[in-house]
């Protein structure tokens, strides 16, 4: 018997959705329906520091202005509630806890700007995290149990990490150079994306992640946490990222091009769509 289709929207409340968030998770929705399978909305809430709760009532609006359609989520509910991330801390804990055990990661003392100053390799492209030095590889919890810290995955330098993108192509990263030690658990207390992103991509038993270009490094990240948590590795479908006149990514500070101004100005989702979207395969 073949195994349901359950692909999922993910968006975070720290500003409002742009074109470029749209067209990505309209990719998202078509393939899901073209899969006869199921799409799943998360409201990704982690950061209390950057979202906000006007973001997401805005997000749902939005979402349902444009045409998304989702058979669970922080509205509707559904089998592997709940769907939002600030609510699921005890699912990220038992991941770190399983983690610790197996001694996939440590303690990391380290600022960001420590490891700007010492980094000299350069970031992956498409990466904005520099590659960890590895400052702090020997620390033990034991050591530093007085200070604060963060937890930090340690790879395997020299690995290569593989995958099949069903847009990109064949994709490989190297450990210790397109990518190093990464954060799992910040200093404040909050999961890292890396950590809850797969955490609930297993959760929610979600066959296919489909996002943008820019997390494409992300993704051998994560294979190496689907890994030591013993989790099945979903498939993936990075979509090209959508620019503006000069060339750079949308983001949430385009706010001309937010949903909100855009329908405000006037637009459509038919007309927004027909001017720039592509047709996405199911295969």
């Amino acid at each position: 018997m073949n195994q349901i289709y359950r692909g999922r929207l993910a968006p975070s409340p720290t500003g409002y959705l742009h074109l470029g968030h749209a067209r990505t998770f309209w990719a998202a929705q078509e393939r899901a329906r073209a899969n006869g399978g199921v799409l799943v909305l998360r409201n990704e809430d982690l950061d209390s520091t950057r979202f906000q709760m006007q973001f997401v009532d805005a997000m749902l609006e939005d979402l349902r202005w444009f045409g998304f359609e989702w058979s669970e989520g922080p509205d509707c509910g559904g089998p592997f509630g709940s769907y939002n991330q600030s609510e699921r801390y005890s699912f990220y804990r038992a991941a770190l806890e399983e983690l610790r055990a197996g001694n996939f990661i440590y303690p990391c003392t380290c600022s960001r700007k420590d490891i700007q100053a010492a980094v000299t390799a350069p970031h992956a492209e498409n990466d904005a995290e520099p590659i960890y030095p590895g400052t702090c590889r020997n620390n033990s919890e034991f050591k530093i149990q007085n200070s604060k810290f963060a937890w930090r995955f340690r790879v395997t330098d020299g690995e290569t990490v593989s995958f099949l993108d069903k847009n990109c192509g064949e994709q490989k990263f190297v450990a210790g150079r397109d990518f190093g030690d990464f954060i799992v658990w910040r200093g404040d207390g909050v999961p890292a994306y890396q950590l809850a992103c797969v955490v609930d991509d297993a959760a929610m038993r979600i066959t296919e992640v489909v996002r943008g270009a820019d997390l494409l490094v992300s993704t051998a990240r994560q294979i190496l946490l689907y890994r030591a948590l013993g989790l099945t590795v979903p498939s993936f479908f990075h979509c090209a990222l959508m620019l503006d006149a000069s060339g750079e990514r949308l983001a949430k500070r385009h706010d001309s091009l937010s949903l909100r101004q855009l329908r405000a100005q006037g637009a459509t989702p038919e007309s927004l769509r027909q001017s720039s979207f592509v047709v996405v395969s199911s295969k």
